[in-house]
């Protein structure tokens, strides 16, 4: 589990196709300081598993699955990565509930600069409109943020100069592919609506089989 809070940007130094895999080499200085094999690792929203480290790097292995729902295809040498390690118990949880699963990949459709932050619109599929909620959390490549706005598939997070200044969201533009994780209690509560009105009519439809008169 993480928060969304980015603790530093690393760097791909290493990528090699291992069958229908990819195992990545991301180098790094904060997050390396007590990260062990088996540890739990987010880049760029992504969860991961360290399976190996030196003093500056550690590598992952990106199945296939991985590659098909996020932008980790994408990723070339230098490509810079927005790095969290996993949440420890008892910590501050100053972004929001984040697992790490992302749901799908959205796109940028504009970025306008306004005095004191930075607006961004995104599109994403239609199909996950009812977990985007104004003034709702949202995961975007790693970073806990607040949808500011909706419009049908689109919505707009406005960004402050300190995030822009720690994160790798300075260096998207119009078109780029990005990582996005829906609050995880959204879709809990979605889950628990569908399994009791569809329970309700099972009991409607059973009802009405037994008051049905005899013939």
């Amino acid at each position: 589990m993480f928060t969304g809070l980015i603790e530093e940007i690393g760097v791909i130094s290493s990528i090699q196709s291992q069958g229908k895999n990819l195992r990545i080499t991301v180098q790094a200085q904060k997050v390396m300081d007590d990260l062990k094999i088996d540890d739990s690792v987010s880049i760029n929203g992504v969860c991961q598993t360290v399976v190996s480290r030196t003093k500056t790097a550690f590598d992952v292995v990106a199945v296939e699955e991985t590659l098909l729902k996020t932008t980790f295809k994408s990723f070339s040498f230098g490509y810079k990565v927005n790095l969290e390690r996993a949440m420890r118990v008892g910590d501050r949880l100053g972004g929001h509930i984040v697992q790490g699963h992302v749901d799908c990949v959205g796109e940028v459709s504009s970025i306008e600069p306004k005095d004191g932050s930075t607006q961004i619109w995104v599109e994403f599929p239609t199909s996950f409109s009812q977990y985007v909620v104004p003034i709702g959390s949202i995961c975007i490549n790693g970073v806990s943020l607040t949808v500011a706005r909706v419009d049908n598939n689109r919505f707009m997070v406005a960004i402050i100069p300190h995030t822009l200044q720690v994160t790798t969201l300075n260096l998207l533009k119009a078109g780029s592919k990005v990582n996005l994780e829906f609050d995880i209690l959204g879709k809990y509560i979605e889950k628990m609506l569908f399994s009791h009105n569809h329970k309700n009519t099972e009991d409607s439809i059973l009802k009405s089989w037994i008051s049905q008169p005899d013939l």
